[in-house]
């Protein structure tokens, strides 16, 4: 591997790493997963990695979503400086309510395009393609560049739009079902499979939280899942990479005693108190896959449509049984580093077991075939920072008892290179 100076994106320095870096975004894993699956000995390798390294936690971003937290790792900043706010948003530019995974409202470079422009090789698998686009910008493909693609459209890809073909032949498995655990599955086995051929400088891997949504930490389903996932971490780290496992958010229970979700119908309650047409709900978890999840997160934006209103509501909704707290979107946008052109008048959080929804009438619930299970607010913030490697913390330049999840890279990159160079 090419020893290169440190490389400057967003403020942060990295430095060249040793070792290939290989950071798993593990989707939807509160702590509890990994500890329950280490526990009950269906993550041995994971267990031989903790002994070797560090087992920290960390917390994300808020709203605890997929779309502002995968950004997040991937630049290394919050989302007041990548601008990623929500999976879903009202687009400031024309007030089209819209999927927030077009690469316009990325404002910064991503840490691959920094890398890739230094001469590194970069890879990014992603179960889904809704964050293809977003995690690639910019980066520069064909057969000698960058690689990215999704298990979801892994039939799909060339080397125009993703630097590699074949890929289903090259993992030996077929294009798996969205809502799968294999669509997971297909991002660890391209992952192995690519360290091997390309031996890159850094790796990317993240997966869906399908199994998360449905299943509890230690049952059978999730143990499978992280039993699945522990022979690939185990490959990986035989390869000799730097492994960071992280998450995006973590996941609660969101559910009442009988088992139907436990809901605030924002809309519903905004009509009573403002009259109808006087606010717009928005909820930022809303992406192309809403089965597992009806679309139920515990965080949503309200747009008002006279903003002399917005102190009234928000006393109104603070008083409200379930809202853990409601801002303005001034103090919404400080307290959680966000962009508040892009965030609403008014910031709604609910408490743990809690989800909020739009109008009753609005959600299709039919797909939940379990007790709800899902994320969104400062409840599922907490979720692990795990590293193959010890850490060296002198001179750190970081608060190690308060990591975020997008300190991944720095850490890798910064803080376990040392150990790899004095091996060598």
């Amino acid at each position: 591997m090419t020893e290169r100076s440190a490389i400057s994106v967003n403020g942060r320095d990295y430095q060249w790493p040793t070792a290939p870096v290989v950071v798993i975004c593990c989707d939807g894993s509160e702590p509890d997963y990994t500890e329950q699956a280490m526990n009950d000995g269906v993550m041995p390798n994971l267990t031989r990695i903790v002994g070797a390294g560090e087992n920290l936690l960390c917390r994300s971003v808020v709203p605890s979503f997929t779309n502002p937290n995968n950004l997040s790792i991937v630049t290394g900043r919050p989302p007041s400086v990548h601008g990623i706010s929500g999976n879903y948003l009202i687009d400031p530019d024309t007030g089209d309510e819209v999927m927030m995974n077009d690469p316009k409202f990325l404002r910064v470079p991503t840490i691959f395009q920094a890398f890739q422009e230094a001469g590194g090789k970069v890879v990014v698998l992603t179960a889904k393609d809704k964050l293809r686009l977003l995690l690639g910008k910019n980066l520069k493909f064909g057969k000698d560049g960058a690689i990215a693609f999704s298990s979801e459209k892994s039939d799909q890809c060339t080397y125009a739009d993703n630097g590699i073909e074949d890929v289903c032949a090259m993992v030996g498995m077929a294009v798996p079902d969205v809502y799968s655990a294999e669509l997971s599955e297909f991002v660890f086995a391209a992952g192995v499979k690519l360290m091997a051929a390309e031996k890159p400088d850094l790796m990317y891997l993240s997966t869906t939280d399908y199994i998360q949504h449905k299943h509890a930490p230690g049952s059978e389903g999730a143990n499978a899942f992280y039993a699945m996932m522990d022979k690939y971490i185990g490959e990986l780290d035989a390869a000799g990479a730097v492994i960071v496992l992280t998450a995006d958010h973590g996941m609660n229970a969101k559910h009442l005693p009988d088992g139907n979700p436990d809901v605030i119908y924002l809309q519903d309650v905004l009509d009573g108190q403002l009259g109808a047409g006087r606010s717009r709900t928005i909820l930022p978890i809303t992406d192309p896959y809403v089965v597992h999840h009806g679309a139920l997160g515990s965080y949503a934006t309200v747009y008002l449509t006279d903003i002399a209103d917005a102190a009234d509501t928000l006393a109104q909704l603070n008083a409200m049984d379930g809202v853990q707290k409601a801002y303005n979107k001034a103090d919404a946008a400080r307290e959680f580093e966000l962009p508040p052109e892009c965030i609403g008048d008014i910031v709604v959080i609910s408490e743990k077991h809690k989800v909020i929804g739009t109008t009753e009438a609005e959600h299709d619930l039919s797909g939940l075939n379990e007790p709800l299970r899902s994320h969104g607010g400062a409840t599922e913030q907490n979720i692990p920072l795990i590293v193959n490697r010890k850490l060296n913390r002198e001179n750190s330049d970081l608060d190690f008892d308060g990591l975020r999840n997008f300190d991944a890279f720095y850490v890798a990159c910064n803080y376990s290179a040392w150990l790899t160079q004095a091996a060598e």
